[in-house]
């Protein structure tokens, strides 16, 4: 059965503890700087209130936003003219966090700030930890919090307080940056704070943290599953998987996009920390990633599985994503958005868009684009784009460029390049998003980077390929979906006999799977670990783990498994 909730325990000796009173004895009890840093996100004036509350020393208390640059300030130091120009998009943010200040407060420190001068400061905010400090703590509230807050206009950005929130600054500016930050201070956390209920957080001690970390580094790991609310969703997640019933749909199924995944430690659902997926790689990017990746690719875990539910729901928008001297150079990741959609469910009824037509008029496409964005016309993409029965089973090959979109009815198990926040959208049904509003059409976005020369057969030929067997033993076939020389990563599925055992090997390189038909698999480590795997569950397989075999379970089961290539073997024509 699937589980919402995949949970592993912490390493021995770690400190997991909930509750204020909890976790401020965990405070030094003698007179100590202590700084909380963390995402704009986090409650700060909960923990301002409550950590001191039930501190036992007088506490003094910093908070670090008051002593950011002024807003203008601060814009134009994360953001190009030319880039806030864009509705849109714009360059990934390299600032380090000490651009959102004029200079630190080092007066704050040697004397004044709020209540009594002995005992305890508390230094709190986004940033607090570039104070100099005794004890540093990490208060973290995962990323699909912020942007909740964002859209509804709750939220703030980071160094703007107060001001009204922007997606596009949270995804491009805000996160880079957090993670940037977070990414070089978890090595010195002396404690980290689940802040998700407000009256009852969750607290890992800085050791344990990345002693937890060491060991999941060496063992298949599966990350917290979530949705999210799209105009275009289905019901597939709440009704197959029990997600949220109250929720307008479960169009975003989020198994492993790894800038937002998280992994919960703990020993049960009263005590259970949610860490982030990415932090794994930083700490242990050989063991997670293998060398390989890892000089590839940085500490970027580089492959996502998502689901795309139009179960019940409407067609995606007909979009493309950029071509990777585009994203490079105007986006700012060093590797772009390649994708596949594998048809979980689907028929010969529903349908895929893939591909422009070989008549395609591309003055023409633009034309009706434009009218449609600007006038309200509607336009039929199948004029332009081709389409293909979404059968179940399916791979479809979806190059930087390509033209796409899933119809409705379909539920698409996207297995991608990471990059994910860069749809850039041609044609949207003239459909509104939830507050009725038009949804953005970055369009010339989309024009500059479509792909022309790919069309009509060649289409078919190298983007809907046929299964080739690649090995096969007793009860069990190995099969390759989809493999092009510009995609990095290559497409696999084990079809396994009821009971069927299968080994496997990442010789280097992680695995990542999932169960794709049949109740579900065991997978057995070499190192002696079993950890199920049930229908529609992901699970990732570090490069550590070695040896590992495959046994379907309560009969027969699909398996599909996506890996990064091994370029001297793509050089030579194989993976």
């Amino acid at each position: 059965m699937y589980r919402l909730d995949p949970r592993y325990p912490p390493a021995p000796g770690t400190v997991l503890i909930s509750g204020w009173q909890a976790v401020a004895a965990r405070l030094p009890s003698e007179p100590a700087i202590v700084a909380v840093d963390g995402p704009p996100t986090a409650d700060w004036e909960t923990i301002a209130a409550r950590l001191p509350a039930a501190c036992h020393l007088p506490v003094r208390t910093l908070d670090i936003r008051t002593r950011y640059a002024p807003p203008a300030v601060v814009r134009r130091r994360t953001m190009s003219a030319p880039d806030a120009d864009d509705p849109y998009y714009c360059k990934l943010a390299e600032n380090p966090l000490s651009d959102l200040f004029h200079e630190l407060p080092q007066e704050d420190i040697d004397g004044g700030g709020d209540g009594d001068t002995e005992g305890l400061l508390l230094v709190y905010g986004p940033g607090a930890s570039l104070v100099l400090h005794d004890v540093l703590w990490y208060a973290d509230l995962p990323k699909r919090y912020a942007e909740s807050a964002v859209v509804t206009g709750e939220g703030s950005n980071l160094g703007l307080p107060g001001e009204r929130p922007e997606l596009k600054r949270l995804f491009y500016v805000d996160w880079p940056m957090l993670d940037r930050h977070r990414d070089a201070v978890v090595g010195q956390l002396d404690g980290w704070l689940d802040v998700q209920d407000p009256g009852r957080p969750v607290f890992l001690d800085g050791e344990g943290l990345r002693a937890s970390y060491a060991d999941l580094a060496r063992h298949p790991v599966r990350t917290r599953p979530f949705f999210n609310s799209t105009p275009w969703g289905g019901h597939w997640g709440q009704r197959a998987l029990g997600f949220d019933s109250g929720a307008r749909n479960t169009a975003l199924g989020y198994e492993l996009i790894a800038p937002e995944a998280g992994i919960l430690i703990g020993h049960g659902p009263e005590t259970q920390a949610e860490v982030p997926f990415q932090l794994l790689c930083v700490l242990h990017p050989d063991e997670v990633l293998g060398p390989e990746s890892h000089a590839r690719f940085g500490t970027s875990f580089p492959i996502r599985f998502d689901y795309l539910d139009t179960v019940g729901g409407g067609n995606l928008s007909v979009h493309c994503h950029p071509k990777e001297p585009y994203m490079r150079e105007r986006f700012g990741w060093h590797y772009t958005q390649h994708e596949t959609y594998y048809m979980t469910l689907g028929s010969a009824d529903t349908r895929v868009y893939l591909g422009l037509r070989e008549d395609a008029d591309l003055a023409l496409f633009r034309k009706e684009i434009e009218e449609a964005a600007h006038d309200g016309v509607s336009m039929d993409p199948g004029d332009h784009v081709m389409t293909f029965p979404a059968e179940q089973g399916r791979l479809f090959m979806i190059p930087a460029g390509t033209p796409h979109a899933s119809g409705a009815g379909n539920l698409v198990l996207e297995i991608s390049a990471t990059p994910y926040l860069y749809s850039l959208r041609f044609y949207d049904w003239l459909r509104p998003d939830a507050d009725g509003n038009p949804r953005p059409l970055p369009y010339e976005h989309g024009l500059a980077n479509l792909e022309t020369e790919r069309r009509g057969d060649a289409v078919a030929r190298d983007l809907v390929q046929e299964p080739h067997v690649l090995r096969r033993g007793d009860g069990w076939r190995e099969e390759l979906l989809g493999a092009l020389d510009e995609m990095f990563y290559e497409v696999r599925r084990y079809a396994l006999d009821a009971d069927a055992v299968v080994g496997d090997d990442t010789a280097g390189r992680f695995h990542v799977l999932n169960v794709v038909e049949g109740e579900g698999i065991t997978v057995l480590t070499s190192a002696g670990e079993r950890h199920a795997l049930a229908y529609a569950e992901t699970l990732t397989v570090p490069a550590a783990v070695g040896g590992y075999r495959l046994q379907a379970r309560g009969g027969p089961a699909k398996v599909v498994k996506a890996l990064v290539r091994d370029r001297r073997a793509v050089r030579a024509g194989h993976s």
